[in-house]
C-alpha cells in the first residue's frame, strides 16, 4: 500500500477504535448508575424489573455486580477511547493488558464452570447459605427478590429447604418459606414443614443450572461473540501501537 493509503487505514482504525470504546465507556457508566441505583434503592428497581428477578443475577447481589461490571468497562472505554484519541503508546498498552486478563480469566471461568460443576455449587453454597439464614425474612429487599425467584422458577432455598435450618425466617414463623411446599399436595396451609413424601421443592442452583444448560446454545453462542470482540478489540489496539512506530 502507499503512504497515504496506510495513513488512511490507519485513521479509520484509529476512529472505528474510539467509537467502539466510547460505546463501551458509556455502557459502563449506565451500568454504574443502575448498580449505585439498585444499592441505594432497591425496592423501586425490583418494582419494575420484577420480571427478570427468575435470573441467575439474582442468586447474587445485584447492586456489586453491576457496580463493578460497570467500573471495568468505564477502565476499558477510557483506556481505549482517550488512548487512540491522543495516539498514546502507554494506554494502548494498557487497553491491550486489561483486555487480556479478562479474556484469560473468561476463558479459566468457563473451563472451571464445564469441569468443576460441584466446586461452583459448593462456592456459592459456601456464599449465599449464610444470606439465607441472615436476611430472608428480615431485609425486605432480599426476602422479596428470593420469594419472587422461588415461586417464578419453582425452587426452594439455594440446595433445597435445609437453607432455611436454624434461619432467622424459621425461628421467627417455626416453618419453611410457602414457596418451599407443593400447594398441589399440601393445599393452603398455615406452615411448611417437612413432609414423609418428599413434598419440599428441590434447590434454585439446580434449576437454574438446568435452564442454562437449556439455552447452552445461546448462552455459547454470547459468549463467543464477548470473546471475538475481545480478540478484534486487542488485535486493534495493537496494530495501532505498533503503527505508532512508523509514523
Amino acid at each position: 500500500l502507499s503512504p497515504g493509503a496506510k495513513m488512511g487505514c490507519f485513521t479509520f482504525i484509529k476512529v472505528m477504535m474510539i467509537l467502539f470504546n466510547l460505546a463501551i465507556f458509556l455502557s459502563g457508566g449506565t451500568l454504574l448508575g443502575v448498580g449505585i441505583w439498585v444499592k441505594v434503592d432497591g425496592e423501586s428497581f425490583l418494582n419494575i424489573f420484577g420480571t427478570l428477578s427468575s435470573s441467575i443475577l439474582q442468586v447474587v447481589n445485584v447492586a456489586y455486580l453491576l457496580i463493578v461490571i460497570g467500573a471495568i468497562l468505564l477502565v476499558i472505554g477510557f483506556l481505549g477511547c482517550y488512548g487512540a484519541q491522543k495516539e498514546s503508546k502507554c494506554l494502548l498498552m494498557m487497553f491491550f493488558s486489561v483486555v487480556l486478563i479478562i479474556f484469560i480469566a473468561e476463558v479459566a471461568a468457563a473451563v472451571l464452570a464445564l469441569v468443576f460443576t460441584g466446586l461452583a455449587e459448593t462456592l456459592l453454597t459456601g456464599l449465599v447459605t449464610p444470606l439465607l439464614k441472615e436476611k430472608y425474612g428480615a431485609d425486605e429487599a432480599f426476602t422479596k427478590i428470593w420469594n419472587i425467584t422461588m415461586t417464578e422458577v419453582h425452587c426452594c432455598g439455594l440446595n433445597n429447604y435445609t437453607d432455611f435450618n436454624n434461619s432467622y425466617y424459621y425461628k421467627t414463623h417455626n416453618s419453611y418459606p410457602p414457596q418451599c411446599c407443593d400447594v398441589q399436595d399440601w393445599g393452603i396451609t398455615p406452615s411448611c414443614h417437612p413432609h414423609p413424601r418428599g413434598c419440599l421443592l428441590q434447590g434454585c442452583f439446580k434449576q437454574i443450572l438446568e435452564e442454562i444448560r437449556t439455552n447452552a446454545g445461546v448462552a455459547g453462542g454470547v459468549a463467543a461473540g464477548i470473546a471475538a470482540l475481545e480478540i478484534a478489540a486487542m488485535a486493534v489496539s495493537m496494530y495501532l501501537y505498533c503503527r505508532l512506530d512508523e509514523k
